[in-house]
């Protein structure tokens, strides 16, 4: 043997060993465990060392981390659950796999990961929330939650007889726990001549945010530390966000506050009306985050659980473990809620991923990513040799190795289409790079049976430079000196839209206001 050769199995065989697993291994298609989460923000995970991070610890989640990689550049192309879900199991855009909205649902023909992981030989799973309406007959096993399900003693749709809807077992106690519950269950039985993919799916942390009663006193006496945004949002928005002197700022997104005319968030305690407004914030903040960061314990203690299993099983390092949530979420930041925004802390995604050598240790990631990619990723993970045409994203395995291809993107695109409707966002798209944001408001809806169209709001731009200005306090888009720079990100933009096949020549009342005010 060459010695260089042999310096090739050495130090091959040492990054396998730091895991207790020999070379031939390799050669096995590894088990996949896909976790997700509702509405999981970064800033809630304390392996992204947030402000909440030290107050909110998430030890088996971080363990991910620190024996795999953790992604710091992962974003969701549609901040909204359901289209979130689509592009995962479609690996296309919501233009493309027709989800645009929380009216889209996705049929078995389109559940287009679970056929091709059958096709590489493995058996399937989905396991909690589902949210796609029909029935996820494309995976060999299903046992899921109806629409949104319920916190506390939900009801499952399994696969029987009867009309899918009507297949239905009972369940006692919380649903982070009975969804683990089911995920065990289903890994103790399951057929082990074959590697499996299984998708299992929390609803936990998504509103409104019933813990398990053992977290009751969880965070009592703490302070959560706060955003400065939450009380002064400084340069942030537009006329399109704003209206023209603050006129719509009380029409326009949820507040956390008092500032919205019609959605404030829900509370389960009265704040005294006498209060002030900084008060007022103060009192919900504290009670929304405590009830969303027992939320986030739930998850990520029965995460343990679930590691656990394998451990003991013995096929923690046949396994590949995936963790990311459908979108990201506002914990207060620029006194907002919930999701849907171009913004960063909804538009990024958590996402760390165990691979037992070939992923190193404590290792990390800035490439660009995006929802899109995964379906490629876990696909390639599977040993598929190439990526099926009609999915859109790339796969990231080369990026998980270190060795990032010289081709990859370096820009990202988002569209939100819901126009006004829950939440009070206006309909926006636009393009994120490694160091701008640049997002067109074009505030209508596109108005099909789908979508109800709601009342326009104002167009308009918003530039943000990231690195200069991280939690985005600061539009510089209508700045003088930033004009050679926006016509830059202007092209990148209309370039990414023909690229991934997006026009609204069949939406004219868009395309119209996209033409008139492009050049603004």
């Amino acid at each position: 043997m060459k010695r260089r050769e042999f310096l090739k199995l050495t130090s091959a065989g040492l990054a396998l060993s730091s895991y207790g697993i020999s070379s031939w291994q390799l050669n096995k298609k590894p088990n996949i465990l896909f976790i997700m989460s509702d509405d999981h923000a970064t800033n809630a995970i304390s392996a992204y060392k947030s402000r909440l991070a030290e107050v909110a610890p998430t030890p088996n989640i971080d363990r991910l981390a620190d024996e795999g990689m953790l992604f710091r550049n992962v974003f969701c192309t549609n901040s909204i659950c359901i289209p979130s879900r689509a592009t995962i199991l479609t690996g296309q855009y919501s233009h493309i796999n027709g989800v645009h909205s929380l009216k889209g649902n996705l049929p078995s023909e389109k559940q287009y990961l679970a056929h091709e992981m059958k096709n590489a030989g493995y058996i399937t799973a989905m396991i909690g929330k589902w949210h796609l309406k029909q029935e996820p007959a494309a995976f060999d096993y299903y046992k899921v939650l109806p629409g949104q399900g319920k916190y506390y003693n939900p009801e499952f749709r399994v696969r029987g007889k009867k009309k899918w809807k009507e297949n239905i077992v009972q369940s006692r106690g919380h649903s982070s726990d009975v969804i683990t519950d089911a995920s065990l269950n289903w890994l103790q039985e399951r057929d082990r001549s074959k590697p499996f993919f299984l998708m299992h799916h929390f609803k936990a942390p998504h509103g409104k945010w019933q813990y398990a009663k053992r977290y009751e006193n969880y965070l009592d006496d703490v302070v959560i530390p706060e955003p400065e945004s939450l009380y002064d949002s400084g340069n942030h928005g537009s006329v399109a966000t704003r209206g023209a002197h603050d006129d719509k700022i009380h029409e326009i997104g949820s507040s956390l506050g008092r500032r919205h005319n019609q959605r404030i968030q829900h509370l389960t305690v009265d704040i005294p009306g006498t209060v002030s407004d900084d008060k007022y914030k103060h009192l919900a903040y504290q009670n929304y985050l405590k009830r969303y960061l027992r939320c986030c314990k739930g998850v990520d203690d029965n995460i343990g659980r679930l590691m656990d299993y394998l451990e003991k099983d013995g096929s923690l390092n046949d396994t590949v473990i995936i963790y990311t949530s459908d979108q990201g979420m506002f914990l207060g930041e620029h006194d907002y809620i919930d999701k849907r925004w171009m913004y960063e802390e909804s538009l990024r995604m958590p996402l760390l991923v165990r691979y037992p050598g070939i992923v190193m240790k404590k290792s990390q990631s800035h490439d660009m990513i995006s929802n899109v990619d995964f379906a490629a990723t876990i696909l390639e993970i599977a040993g598929t040799e190439k990526t099926p045409n009609y999915m859109q994203g790339k796969s990231f395995v080369r990026n998980m190795k270190g060795r990032t291809p010289s081709d990859w993107p370096d820009v990202i695109y988002y569209r939100y289409w819901m126009h006004m409707a829950h939440h009070y966002n206006p309909a926006h798209f636009g393009i994120r790079t490694n160091r701008y944001k640049l997002i067109f408001f074009y505030g209508t809806g596109y108005g099909s049976q789908l979508d109800p169209k709601h009342e326009n709001t104002p167009p308009g731009w918003e530039l943000y430079d990231l690195q200069q200005d991280p939690y985005e306090m600061n539009n510089i888009y209508n700045n003088p000196e930033n004009q050679n720079l926006i016509k830059e990100l202007k092209y990148k933009l209309q370039k990414m839209r023909v690229e991934i096949e997006e026009d609204d020549s069949q939406y004219p009342e868009i395309q119209k206001i996209i033409e008139e005010h492009w050049n603004d």
